[in-house]
């Protein structure tokens, strides 16, 4: 069908067209923003819907937060594993799967995740917080007053990197790698795009084994040290990973420390940008940072998604799942659900129950840095409004062309002199 230009057009086509012609996985949605009223008309009349033709096969979207509830504790019904597809809606050739932990069942998951897990201890986490405040102070000291500027690049990702650095030990001069392989790691193949094609992902993704391969090397033969890589190639669960399983826990150690925040980062000024009376309410009350944060999460909903496998039939809302079925939980969706959130179309900072959302994911699979991500937007926060910086954003953000990765890619803004 041929995509209508603006949102109510959208509007319009999302409640008339049949319900088997709905396909809410096309990139093109999400890169317009454009997507929301086809979560709406599935949310009301097919929470558990079957699209039979998309350009990732056929699929199941489950779009109430119930239901992905539902899916989210069954790993026994529902797979993430690698060998039936992973956790992303788009399929990779066998030979070419990358086998996380994210992408495992347990206990195999459990094991490595504890690996990695005591990086976001609370007394690790406590002495983060100085070293994120004196880099935001740099950062925002830095920024140029009175003309535009790219706020994605100069805040967003320059924040990301440096924390993502510090968690890998890895060399501050070349942190701006860290962003690129992330950004390679999860972006479509297109003509002209980041990457092409599969091999040229292969191709980074060897680039990035062999940079952290020398980094393992130093660790493996030192002292254990309190950063992922010595982490990783200390425990006994990860220290004999096979090089593509080493390659894929680094994917996602890289995406996850990288896209979350980076991407809240850029969300949260376009909403308060967009919401003048929630940051006259922040300005007023700077207390209401705790809340405000979550809620900045939930509305820009970093990942739109994370995808099952049946591994057995199972029945959902009145819909048989068979075993095998792809099955996407659409966390964009059910982060606006009528149902489990108050005015969920609403940017409100203050609210009751604000961590209620579906951005880090929950059960066994829950994102091990979500502590460490809230901290950094709160700190930036915090920073923003003691400088009483004054962000004009100067136009719409650019968005990712993605299903996945709910992504900015640039918000031009000027900061007043």
């Amino acid at each position: 069908m041929n995509a209508p230009v603006n949102l109510e057009d959208h509007e319009a086509l999302a409640f008339s067209l049949p319900l088997d012609k709905i396909d809410p996985s096309r990139p093109e949605l999400f890169r317009d923003d454009t997507v929301h009223p086809y979560f709406r008309r599935l949310r009301r009349d097919a929470p558990v819907h079957y699209t039979a033709e998309s350009e990732y096969g056929p699929f199941w979207s489950v779009t109430k937060y119930k239901d992905i509830m539902t899916v989210e504790v069954n790993h026994k019904a529902f797979s993430s594993s690698s060998q039936f597809g992973g956790i992303t809606i788009r399929d990779r050739a066998k030979e070419l799967e990358l086998p996380m932990f994210i992408a495992m069942d347990p206990p195999k998951h459990d094991i490595q995740r504890q690996a990695v897990q005591p990086i976001v201890a609370p007394g690790n986490l406590a002495k983060m917080e100085g070293i994120i405040r004196e880099r935001v102070c740099t950062i925002l000291d830095g920024l140029p007053r009175g003309e535009e500027f790219n706020w994605v690049d100069k805040v967003s990702i320059e924040l990301t990197v440096q924390m993502l650095a510090t968690l890998f030990d890895f060399p501050q001069e070349d942190r701006r790698l860290l962003s690129h392989w992330s950004d390679c790691a999860t972006a479509l193949p297109m003509p002209g795009g980041l990457i092409e094609n599969e091999e040229q992902r292969e191709a980074k993704f060897r680039e990035m084994a062999a940079y952290f391969i020398n980094l393992w090397n130093q660790r493996v033969n030192a002292e254990p040290a309190p950063d992922l890589i010595s982490m990783m190639a200390h425990a006994p669960a990860t220290r004999n990973m096979p090089p593509r399983e080493f390659m894929g826990n680094l994917v996602l150690l890289i995406v996850g420390g990288n896209d979350t925040t980076r991407n809240s980062i850029s969300g949260g000024v376009w909403f308060f940008s967009q919401n003048p009376g929630e940051y006259a309410k922040l300005k007023a009350n700077p207390a209401l940072v705790d809340s405000a944060v979550p809620e900045i999460i939930r509305y820009q909903t970093p990942l739109s998604h994370m995808r099952r496998t049946a591994v057995a039939d199972f029945e959902l809302n009145g819909q048989k799942i068979r075993e095998g079925d792809k099955v996407i939980m659409w966390y964009l969706s059910g982060n606006r659900d009528e149902e489990a959130i108050e005015e969920p179309e609403r940017f409100i900072i203050d609210r009751a129950r604000p961590r209620q959302h579906l951005s880090f994911g929950f059960g066994i699979h829950r994102c091990v840095g979500n502590r460490l991500a809230e901290m950094q937007l709160k700190i930036l926060w915090e920073e923003i409004l003691k400088r009483d910086l004054k962000i004009e954003v100067l136009g719409p953000p650019q968005r990712v062309m993605s299903p996945f990765v709910h992504g900015i890619t640039h918000l031009p803004v000027k900061l007043a002199a």
